[in-house]
């Protein structure tokens, strides 16, 4: 899973959805146990999600019930039996939970801390520490609710620290939190983009139509391309040093920033899910 620009949920009481989520070009899928799939549900969703998770090809994660749920053990021991290693933890807030995890999983877990409420926030450093943990995720919509701050320009702070906590602990960039409409493919692409601009390496979906835009969003801009190429291609002539790319001085950061964007295109050749 290096690249995880989309990642979508689809619930797991729903298998007839399941080959439909992998065909739909995210980087990822997430079977959820947790919030899509009702307390009478859980066992079932439990029962149909694990055995497919084990069996797919795909890259996919599940998303277990919380720490502090009655599901919560059933979960793991179900992971546990088919060898499941990848596992998002909903409400992560105690390191000691992900701590848990990795210690009945295995040392091979790939562990994804869903960042959902202001205690997840302030232990995020962490969080971001405990061995196994490969991305931190911001849960947006549960944190607005376990905070009240609704308006998303008050969540930038928290998302920056999210941000520089993963770059401290030597983790990937992290995952954003799910936009919740899907029908405007424009505002689903310029989103992610400033998702990315803000240092996030990838976002949550709840839909299939959202997959493409947010893929596309988490790519250069052709604007952005179209300056990378001009500063390689100067670098390329000018030798070692600085150089003049439209007016302005190009160096070695910049230079290394444009040829990471023109990588991220070459990398468009690897598959996704499907």
């Amino acid at each position: 899973m290096k690249r995880l620009r989309s990642l979508l949920f689809v619930p797991g009481d729903r298998p007839e959805r399941f080959d439909k989520a992998a065909a739909a070009g995210a980087d990822a899928i997430i079977l959820d146990l947790e919030d899509a799939v009702l307390p009478e549900a859980k066992v079932r969703a439990r029962s149909l999600a694990v055995p497919w998770l084990a069996s797919s090809a795909c890259p996919a994660l599940i998303r277990v019930n919380g720490a502090d749920t009655s599901w919560f053990d059933d979960d793991v021991c179900a992971l546990q039996e088919a060898g499941c290693h990848a596992v998002m933890l909903p409400k992560a807030e105690d390191p000691s939970a992900l701590n848990q995890l990795r210690q009945r999983l295995g040392d091979n877990v790939r562990l994804f801390p869903l960042i959902e409420t202001a205690a997840g926030v302030e232990n995020a450093a962490a969080l971001a520490r405990v061995p196994g943990v490969v991305r931190l995720v911001f849960g947006s919509v549960d944190f607005a609710r376990d905070t009240g701050i609704q308006d998303e320009n008050g969540w930038l702070p928290i998302r920056v620290a999210l941000v520089l906590a993963s770059r401290r602990a030597g983790l990937a960039a992290p995952v954003d939190g799910a936009t919740l409409h899907w029908d405007d493919p424009g505002a689903l692409q310029a989103t992610a983009a400033t998702a990315r601009r803000l240092g996030f390496g990838g976002q949550l979906c709840i839909h299939p139509k959202q997959v493409a835009p947010v893929n596309r969003g988490f790519l250069p801009s052709d604007d952005e391309l179209a300056w990378a190429k001009r500063v390689t291609d100067a670098v390329a002539l000018g030798g070692h040093g600085a150089v003049t790319v439209d007016g302005k001085l190009v160096d070695k950061p910049l230079h290394d920033l444009a040829q990471a964007w023109l990588d991220m295109i070459d990398e468009e050749s690897l598959p996704a899910c499907a």
